[in-house]
């Protein structure tokens, strides 16, 4: 899987200069208040193709497609059916190299591993495996990138081989190729020169990288070439048409059983809601029962209170009756023991001077018969 969209461009097509989406451009999410999901066309910077992000579009011209297809296609024939490398395509490239950025190469060769993955990133520190050999084919607009910075940071990366396909004619009708190789001595790039053909020795491969007309070719050791050319592109182009589809399957595939797996989970969320609804249904049911029986067991509490307390108006109604008839009855007797007491000390009033009289009348008597007997 690559990491950018190739645009192609036909091969004498120059950008205007003042476009800007010559290099390419990228998608920037832009979220606004009527779309969330608002993606802005951002153009790139040659800094941007340099250092290329996952999904990237990059401008490049047929040609220039033509014969990276190529390129490919013999180096994956040459060395992954022997399980010497594997060979990427326009597959962005995460060095183990502090403060080198990612970089996005037409074509690497990388030993050590045994087998294609589908990445869209290739990182250093994770497989444990770095290019030995690095092609770029240059394109007008951004050839200062292949033919300058590049080869200080590819010498940084380690990479022992790296050879440019460079366009010299800049744009301008038929292509002119040139074929410079850079080998890493010492920590440096040194530019080695091509053999009497104006071929370079691709020393991973054991191929020979020359120039026929406006295209490269790749030879053997007895200066056979690889294939036709027009051939070799073609199946190239097939082969990369047919991963592009299996690729699209893949990913239809993915959508689909995402989209699955995503109703599977609506409807999984819609019976889990529906059961959490039944059980609070359930439970607000059986709240209400219970609020009910509770109500009910109030009222009959609140009714055995209102007896209870009418009870107890009546005792204490009966008390108070007892309690006032009690009285009456007390104040009666307290009447009557008054009168009693009133005629006892009214008799004994009487009685007493009934003695006076008595006692009176005696001493009268006495005094009378005191006098008779002349005692006096």
């Amino acid at each position: 899987m690559t990491h950018t969209t190739i645009h192609t461009l036909p091969a004498s097509d120059t950008a205007p200069a003042e476009d800007p989406f010559r290099y390419g451009w990228r998608f920037v999410p832009r979220p606004t208040p009527d779309n969330p999901h608002y993606l802005e066309q951002v153009p790139l910077t040659l800094e941007d193709v340099l250092h290329p992000e996952t999904g990237d579009f990059i401008a490049h011209s047929d040609r220039h497609e033509t014969d990276r297809m190529y390129l490919t296609a013999v180096l994956r024939a040459r060395l992954e059916e022997a399980g010497v490398a594997i060979v990427l395509s326009d597959v962005r490239i995460a060095w183990d190299i502090p403060d080198l950025r990612p970089h996005g190469p037409d074509v690497m060769v990388i030993p050590g591993i045994r087998e294609r993955q589908d990445w869209s990133t290739f990182e250093v520190a994770v497989e444990g495996a770095r290019p030995a050999l690095i092609i770029e084919i240059t394109s007008p607009e951004t050839r200062e990138n292949d033919l300058e910075r590049k080869v200080e940071h590819y010498a940084r990366a380690g990479v022992a081989q790296y050879v440019i396909v460079d366009d010299a004619g800049k744009g301008r009708g038929k292509r002119r190729l040139r074929l410079l190789d850079y080998r890493l001595e010492a920590g440096m790039y040194r530019l080695h020169p091509s053999d009497a053909a104006g071929r370079v020795h691709l020393a991973i491969a054991d191929v020979w990288l020359g120039v026929e007309g406006d295209h490269v070719v790749c030879y053997d050791d007895h200066g056979v070439a690889f294939g036709d050319y027009a051939t070799v592109v073609r199946q190239a182009a097939d082969a990369e048409e047919r991963a592009r589809l299996e690729a699209q399957a893949r990913e239809a595939e993915a959508q689909a059983r995402a989209a699955a797996e995503a109703q599977a989970r609506r409807e999984a969320e819609r019976a889990q809601r529906e059961a959490q609804a039944r059980e609070a249904e359930a439970q607000a049911r059986a709240a209400a029962e219970e609020r009910a029986r509770l109500e009910a067991q109030a009222r009959e509490a609140e009714a055995q209170a209102r007896a209870a307390a009418e009870e107890r108006a009546r005792l204490e109604a009966q008390a108070r009756e007892a309690e006032a008839q009690a009285r009456a009855a007390a104040e009666a007797q307290a009447r009557r023991e008054a009168q009693a007491r009133a005629a006892a000390e009214a008799q004994a009033r009487r009685e007493s001077q009934a003695r006076a009289e008595v006692e009176a009348r005696l001493r009268a008597l006495e005094e009378e018969l005191r006098r008779l007997r002349g005692e006096g």
